[in-house]
């Protein structure tokens, strides 16, 4: 019979926890009290050391989207290394684990899982809510992020089902590395409602519902139910909703926001970050916010958000409603909108004109155009959301200069092949006087001894701050306060008055950056009366907030 010895219990498990792991970075007393003799090479490298290995591997990959695999299969096993990686590099990584490689991540979800990462709920088991969230094991007051898409309309590419639980992801791991939100607190959602993507349907390895998308009272009931849920199994979290369809996603929001602690950034975001735009150029142009006339191309849910921003901007700086509302002229597919047309959205109806007010305007086809608008308004701004490529032609730009001195001209569509003008066009046509952002990251343009940098609305400069503000005052709800607040906070992060200056800041320092937006978010929530936390030391509170990537004591833990 052979004698029985005690041994410590080996628990490997936590080498395939991200986590918990550290790879090699565990000392050897911590891999003898975890269970790990032996199963790690004799190195112990620092974090650092780490990170720079990991680095040099992410560097020979041969494709963004190959390095968009490499960085999603080390966030599944380390997130601390991963998100040290990320924080490290992120103006460079920002594009690769977001907008526009996720893009491809998302085209290709089915055929290239790995693992799950997030919660999955379907419209065809609704009662399962309860049961998918309690299998996170996590209290009421462990959560303070969650950020849920029905993948309707993922970023330019459509409708691509339960792949869109990438662009929850992908927004997360945004917000942990640019405002430090711990990740551990973070939760990603795919409401699964069905695709009406024919490709989708008939793949065989298409992981989602396999029928078209539920639309009507049984979506409607569903989203209800969604937001019961959430917020009452985590009642301090944000509940950030990305890519939804434009109607869905505007009618969620005005129904819902005042009960719960909603976020939209399709919406609240890209027009925030397009107020930042606007606010930066106010000082350049001279032309008080109360007094800007608005021409938005495109007015589908982004394009009438960020009208929706410009106008209660305008009303905060003096103007009143009425004639802030009339201040804004939106043209779409079928030209100008106007009261008579029957197929107005809701959403477009309060900035649609009266035909008697434009009965003498010119028509191409029975509509008004673009240009024609831009003759008659002599527009400040010009916005562009329509993703046509070209829209902005020579005559629309140089119409623009002889209404205005320093016309401010915002094609933000986004990818390349689908702006309305490329930056270089832009300032050219209009003898360098246009003052310019886009949506995508454009090289600096030379005109007449001028270098004109050209500043990007990323929603990255301004949603990670506003959430983390969010969290940091406890805020019942996201107010329009708010909302300004971030976008002068980060317009305020900038110079703009210098020849070809650029409207916004760059995204190299965003984890600074987030902490001045979040603190201005603070002191707006407490301004408008629904913070439920009131720090003594705004400021100190914020960067207390902030999550690290390092090692901590307890690995094991």
């Amino acid at each position: 019979m052979t004698e029985s010895h005690e041994r410590t219990p080996a628990t490997p498990g936590v080498l395939v926890d991200p986590l918990r792991n550290r790879g090699v970075a565990f000392t050897p007393e911590e891999r003898d009290a975890l269970g790990l003799t032996g199963r790690l090479p004799s190195g112990v490298l620092t974090l650092e050391r780490q990170a720079q290995r990991a680095y040099q591997q992410l560097r020979v990959q041969d494709s963004d989207l190959a390095k968009n695999v490499y960085l999603e299969q080390l966030h599944d096993r380390n997130e601390t290394l991963y998100f040290k990686v990320l924080a490290d590099h992120l103006a460079e990584l920002l594009p690769i684990v977001y907008d526009p490689t996720v893009g491809d991540a998302i085209e290709k979800y089915s055929h290239e899982y790995r693992r799950p990462r997030g919660i999955f709920l379907s419209i065809d088991r609704p009662d399962d809510m309860e049961k998918a969230f309690a299998t996170l094991q996590l209290g009421p007051e462990d959560v303070d992020l969650i950020v849920c898409s029905d993948a309707e309309e993922i970023l330019g590419i459509g409708d691509w089902g339960v792949g869109g639980i990438q662009i929850a992801v992908g927004k997360l791991a945004v917000y942990t590395a640019a405002a430090g939100i711990d990740p551990r607190r973070v939760v990603a959602v795919s409401l699964d409602v069905g695709t009406d993507r024919t490709s989708l349907l008939q793949d065989p390895l298409y992981l989602g519902n396999r029928h078209p998308r539920v639309r009507g009272a049984a979506y409607d009931a569903f989203i209800e139910k969604y937001l019961e849920t959430a917020s009452s199994t985590f009642p301090d979290a944000l509940l950030h909703f990305e890519d939804f369809g434009p109607s869905n996603a505007r009618r969620i929001l005005e129904q819902y926001g005042g009960r719960y602690r909603i976020f939209n950034d399709d919406m609240q975001g890209t027009g925030a970050i397009t107020l930042a735009a606007a606010l930066s150029a106010v000082k350049v142009s001279g032309v008080r916010m109360r007094d800007q006339k608005l021409v938005v191309f495109g007015a589908g849910t982004a394009g009438v958000g960020i009208a929706d921003q410009l106008r209660d901007a305008m009303i905060r700086d003096g103007a009143d409603p009425e004639r802030a509302a009339a201040q804004v002229w939106l043209v779409d597919k079928q030209g100008l909108l106007t009261r008579d047309m029957t197929d107005l959205r809701d959403f477009q109806q309060p900035y649609a004109r009266e035909p008697s007010e434009v009965a003498d305007w010119a028509r191409s086809d029975g509509a008004i155009p673009l240009l024609e608008a831009v003759r008659r308004v002599r527009p400040t701004i010009l916005l562009g959301t329509s993703t046509v490529h070209g829209a902005f032609t020579r005559e629309v730009v140089e119409a623009m200069a002889e209404g205005t001195e320093r016309p401010v001209i915002f094609p933000i569509s986004n990818p390349t092949s689908r702006i309305e003008a490329m930056p270089a066009d832009v300032i050219a046509w209009s003898g360098g006087k246009a003052l310019v952002a886009t949506g995508i990251p454009v090289a600096p343009v030379e005109h007449d001894g001028v270098t004109h940098q050209i500043g990007q609305a990323n929603n990255a400069l301004l949603y990670p701050g506003l959430g983390l503000g969010t969290i940091v005052s406890g805020a019942s709800q996201v107010t329009p306060g708010m909302l300004i607040a971030a976008a002068q906070a980060v317009a305020d992060q900038v110079d703009p008055s210098g020849p070809g200056a650029s409207l916004l800041p760059p995204v190299d320092n965003l984890r600074e950056s987030s902490a001045i937006t979040a603190t201005a978010v603070v002191k707006a929530a407490l301004d408008d009366g629904v913070a439920t936390s009131k720090p003594i030391d705004i400021a100190e509170a914020v960067r207390e907030a902030m999550w690290q990537p390092a090692y901590t004591d307890g690995a094991g833990s």
